[in-house]
């Protein structure tokens, strides 16, 4: 129970591996005060833990996973329990977790809200690239430069960067409108998450793409003038990317890599 409440799974996985019988008395046992493992694992983590993740949603999210793989092990008794305090693990999980998940909610706002802005920046300047072609038209309507390879590929990116743009800030429109359920920290939320930000990614990609292109379209050959100027261009993509990346890569490891963290095919020890 101690590894339990201090979200050691280390600890836990080694219990996973311990022989039936030992793992048996381990799973039926209380504490004085008449909590069982799923009691245990309903209470908040300690501070200290919950500091090694960032985000209170994200920190919402692992409390939900280590409260749904103890279930998993625990005896069906377990589940429906009262301990001295009259409560049911699921009583403990949600009264212990009330003020985290509010928390969460206003995290995952916020996080919507800002990723919104930048989405319809982005889909504001796409649209307009679309209708004002490098170059102009010919008298018959047709783009001056259609014939041109760079051409194609900077209304190509353009459309690229728009659709990916329209889809990230529809992602976050649905964070905003979700209900915030505590169960909706364990995947629902993490995932449109996780989709609006990589279709962001992409849009900003393609975004710098279709500025190279046009530049290119633009100036042909003159490289002296190209070079720089998309460099300098690149600089505040990079940065957007390099701050923001390893916070997607931390969301996709904790929504689809639990097994990471809890080895359920561990192998018995003892």
């Amino acid at each position: 129970m101690i590894a339990i409440k201090h979200r050691q799974e280390n600890i836990f996985n080694l219990l996973c591996g311990t022989h039936e019988e030992w793992r048996f008395r381990i799973l039926n046992d209380t504490d004085e005060n008449d909590n069982n493992m799923l009691h245990v694992a309903g209470e908040i983590a300690p501070p200290s833990q919950l500091a090694r993740i960032s985000g209170t949603a994200l920190q919402m999210q692992r409390e939900l996973q280590w409260f749904k793989e103890v279930e998993r092990i625990v005896p069906e008794w377990c589940k429906e329990y009262k301990n001295g305090n009259d409560e049911t693990p699921y009583e403990v999980f949600s009264n212990s977790h009330e003020k985290l998940v509010k928390e969460g909610e206003k995290w995952m706002r916020d996080t919507a809200s800002s990723f919104i802005i930048v989405g319809t920046l982005i889909i504001t300047i796409m649209f307009a690239a679309a209708f004002t072609l490098p170059g102009g038209n010919a008298q018959d309507g047709f783009p001056n430069f259609l014939g041109k390879r760079s051409f194609m590929i900077f209304i190509i990116s353009d459309a690229i960067s728009f659709f990916a743009a329209s889809t990230a800030v529809l992602m976050f429109l649905g964070i905003l409108t979700s209900r915030f359920a505590q169960e909706d920290f364990l995947e629902s939320l993490p995932k449109k998450l996780i989709t609006g930000l990589s279709t962001l990614f992409i849009s900003v990609a393609a975004m710098t793409v279709s500025f190279s292109a046009s530049l290119l379209t633009i100036l042909q050959d003159r490289w002296w003038a190209i070079i720089p100027i998309i460099m300098m261009g690149s600089i505040p993509v990079t940065i957007f990317v390099w701050l923001q990346f390893p916070f997607l890569v931390e969301i996709i490891i904790s929504t689809y890599f639990t097994g990471r963290l809890f080895k359920r095919n561990m192998k018995p020890w003892l």
